[in-house]
């Protein structure tokens, strides 16, 4: 005989409980124990309880392998969230089972020990928990996402819990507080400059080494900028360039009956002594000519408020289609979708970025339903809506490459790695490199070849390009791993992209948004063709309607919020424990850094802070 203590543990969070019965059955090298019931008599599996119970066989088992969970409901069909399953055999020997998986209906549910043996000998069903995921195409020319008709079909492990949705109610009915500061400081050249750097988007601006033909800047307003400067500028170069030509011909919308307008502008920075990013000429369209001026400082009032405006418009288009829509939320579904599909729960990149998909799915499923569909408020009330979305989001995918989503890559291709007050580069090196040490240290292969022969992970890889890239080997995202060096480099990115990236240009939005002239989502008017016309009348006649702005600044709010979550210990050695230990103590350290930093200026940047940053595309 040989006796096995089970310990069950029930997810502290809400409805994570059932009344149902509970069966077990223990799989070893050696043979299988009885699938038999927890507990001789009706037993409840509370929220947050440890359930112990003696499982007896009548030989050893030898090294246990799986387990198989099963509830059994006689009317009340309901869920339950179990966290893990401890199992203590008679020598000693303690096998811990991650579960963090509802199980619901009369079903089995496989689950692996949690130090990830391989088993070459079980069938592929055997190695997975979840619904087999489906991909689906929503638009064509876009990544693929997750088959789901209805917000119910989602597997329950992707849908908020009941606490998560009252947050998204309470939260929502706050939509209307504004952002003092940028209220007051929205006109200044240099909080306009800032927002490049800083802002919600700071992924547009790169350092200008040769002023492009199309934009006609007079030659020696830059050679008196640059000599002004100091040795060490004039050596690197302090000229910088946000183009927006991605947006040229992009089909606008119709807001209550009345054509919008979008600009496709160019704007030249100059880093000046005090190490203001300074906007010093701005085009509103790729093509020089007459009926295209270039707008200075030394403008008149409206004129130069007025182009920075059409500046600031075109930014939230492109921004939150290309930089927010495409390049977090979308991507993030597509790594969830693979992981879930081809990855087991006890494969260590399955552990290391299980937390950093939480609720992905449905966030993108509601994103679709209310955002971008027909009657979505993007669709609505944004100058790229309608058409406009599918040509954006095309080119953005065209235009979208592996080292513009790892920051080290993309702050050395964009030129920046000298700017100074560049907290978004700053914090986010500091996270990438955190992170990064983290999967160094946490993953089991020892050799290449381990990577190359991994068939689960070279399957994962394989869907990300295929669905997520869309087989355009341009992108230089990888179709295979070679490599360890590039399975780490990977998946901290995937990391990155789902945590820090995301929040970096999204947590902003109502800070910078909320107040419509510093970030309008459409224009009502033509750029203008002629300097010398406007004033605050017709400034004032070219934002967006009241019906827009309310519509927008709610959107903005809600998308902005923070949010809780429960925490999942995947990992159960203690090796890889201690180093998420330290994971942890690393960005604590960080978060101390940013606020200390943070309060001798005079706006801080919070955006990074790693005691904000959501570990998932979850909002």
């Amino acid at each position: 005989m040989a006796e096995y203590q089970v310990t069950v543990y029930t997810q502290d969070m809400a409805y994570a409980g059932t009344k149902d019965d509970v069966y077990i059955t223990l799989v070893g090298k050696r043979g299988s124990s009885q699938h038999g019931k927890l507990g001789r008599n009706k037993f409840f599996f509370h929220r947050g309880d440890a359930s112990t119970f003696t499982v007896t066989c009548s030989a050893d088992l030898g090294e246990l392998l799986l387990i198989h969970l099963e509830k059994r409901g006689l009317v009340i069909k309901d869920s339950w969230l179990p966290a893990k399953v401890e199992v203590r055999s008679s020598n000693g020997k303690l096998y811990v089972f991650p579960i963090y998986h509802w199980l619901k209906g009369n079903k089995k549910h496989f689950f692996r020990e949690g130090a990830g043996l391989f088993l070459s000998h079980l069938a592929p069903s055997a190695l997975y928990c979840s619904v087999l995921l489906r991909w689906a195409v929503y638009k064509e020319g876009t990544p693929l996402c997750m088959k789901a008709n209805t917000l119910m079909s989602l597997p329950l492990d992707d849908r908020y819990p009941f606490t998560r949705d009252l947050e998204f109610s309470f939260t929502a009915v706050a939509a209307f507080v504004l952002s003092d500061y940028v209220m007051k400081h929205w006109r200044e050249d240099a909080f306009f400059g800032y927002q490049f750097l800083n802002g919600v988007n700071p992924m547009m601006i790169r350092r200008c080494k040769t002023l492009p033909s199309k934009f006609p800047v007079p030659s020696n307003m830059i050679f008196v900028l640059k000599s002004t400067s100091s040795s060490h500028s004039r050596q690197k170069g302090n000229i910088y360039l946000s183009d927006y030509n991605i947006l040229d011909g992009v089909e606008t919308n119709t807001i209550n009956g009345r054509k919008q307008f979008l600009a496709a502008p160019l704007v030249l920075f100059h880093k000046n002594k005090y190490n203001e990013m300074m906007p010093i000429a701005i085009q509103l369209k790729q093509k020089p000519g007459k009926d295209n001026p270039i707008f200075f400082p030394t403008d008149s009032e409206y004129d130069w408020l007025l182009a920075k405006t059409y500046v600031k418009s075109a930014d939230f288009n492109l921004h939150e289609l290309n930089f927010h829509l495409l390049r977090t939320h979308l991507l993030a579904e597509v790594f969830a979708v693979s992981l879930q599909r081809n990855l087991p729960r006890v494969h260590p990149v399955f552990k290391l970025l299980i937390r950093h998909t939480r609720y992905t799915l449905q966030i993108n499923f509601l994103a679709r339903n209310l955002l971008i569909s027909k009657i979505g408020t993007v669709t609505l009330y944004t100058a790229s809506g309608g058409k406009g979305i599918l040509t954006l989001l095309d080119r953005s995918v065209s235009s979208m490459t592996y080292r513009s989503l790892c920051i080290p890559d993309d702050i050395a291709d964009r030129g920046l790695e000298d700017v100074p007050n560049f907290y978004y580069r700053d914090d986010g090196l500091k996270l990438w490199n955190i992170m990064h040490r983290l999967v160094v240290s946490i993953f089991y292969y020892k050799n290449d070849g381990m990577v190359q022969n991994d068939a689960e992970l070279q399957n994962w890889i394989q869907e990300i390009f295929e669905n997520g890239f869309l087989r355009r080997s341009e992108t230089g995202i990888p179709q295979k791993f070679t490599t360890v060096a590039e399975l780490v480099k990977f998946v901290t990115m995937v990391m990155f992209t789902c945590s820090a990236q995301h929040a970096a240009v999204n947590t902003g939005q109502y800070d910078l948004y909320g107040w419509m002239p510093n970030g309008p989502s459409t224009m009502q008017e033509p750029p203008p063709t002629q300097k010398g016309k406007a004033d605050e009348a017709s400034f004032l006649s070219t934002l967006p309607d009241v019906q827009t702005t309310v519509n927008i600044m709610a959107t903005v709010w809600l998308l902005s919020m923070e949010a809780s979550d429960f925490v999942e210990d995947h990992f159960i050695e203690d090796f890889p424990n201690h180093k998420v230990t330290v994971f942890q103590r690393e960005l604590k350290k960080l978060s101390k850094e940013i606020q200390k930093r943070n309060r001798d200026l005079e706006l801080p940047y919070t955006y990074l802070d790693p005691k904000l940053v959501e570990n998932s595309v979850a909002i």
